[in-house]
């Protein structure tokens, strides 16, 4: 990490959101970094990062710091961490494509309410990563319509350890083998997953435990551990 925006986005993923996060000057720092921390090849994220202005904004904060001021010390570092943090918002929109720019609308309809209580309820459950694969799933659903197939790449992607068999023979039915522990959480993503992405038509089944019969697969037909279908 090396830039302001890119502490930003690992903080987030890191569960510190970006309001959180206080900017101060460097009291040293390399002419050839933004990032100013004291461990270089640093891996946490802390609350609080040193940052050297004068990198890429040095027209801004050249005379911000000047080491005969000594004036007005605790109010030009609020006024400091305020200014990094708008340009670190600046940043981010500068680098994000048309689409992101649609993920976050999607996002911002989701925890409104926009796609339905159930989302909205279940989204604070999804880390960044999983939330940003939901948002994409919509946005691609918008522009194709393909249900069926984005709601498997979701759950896969959320719950890799998956097995999902569509059934269109007999009649519309999805049968989701969870190699999870049935918890509050994982049921809670679940039941938001099959309300975003689900065509009315089809049914489901949901095992957790133990995976349903199958003739001739010796992994499904254990004894005591076969699901009834």
């Amino acid at each position: 990490m090396n830039y302001i925006w890119d502490y930003v986005i690992n903080a987030e993923r890191n569960g510190i959101p970006q309001r959180k996060l206080r900017f101060l000057m460097a009291q040293v720092y390399s002419a050839y970094m933004e990032l100013s921390p004291t461990i270089l090849n640093f891996r946490e994220i802390e609350p609080e990062i040193e940052i050297n202005p004068y990198y890429r904004f040095y027209e801004i904060f050249r005379d911000f710091f000047h080491p005969d001021n000594q004036e007005d010390v605790e109010l030009r570092k609020a006024l400091f961490n305020m200014a990094i943090h708008f340009l670190a918002d600046i940043d981010r929109r500068l680098g994000m494509t048309k689409t992101e720019y649609y993920l976050r609308f999607i996002l911002t309809d989701i925890k409104e309410g926009r796609l339905g209580a159930k989302m909205s309820r279940a989204i604070p459950q999804f880390n960044l990563d999983e939330q940003e694969i939901i948002a994409g799933n919509i946005y691609r659903l918008y522009r194709t319509g393909a249900m069926i197939d984005l709601l498997k790449d979701t759950i896969i992607k959320i719950f890799p350890r998956t097995i999902i068999y569509v059934n269109y023979e007999v009649r519309d039915e999805i049968l989701l083998f969870l190699e999870y522990e049935p918890n509050e959480v994982n049921q809670i993503k679940v039941d938001a997953i099959l309300e975003v992405f689900l065509p009315l038509r089809f049914r489901t089944e949901i095992y957790w435990d133990y995976h349903f019969g199958i003739i001739g697969n010796e992994e499904a037909m254990k004894v005591d551990s076969i699901a009834i279908y």
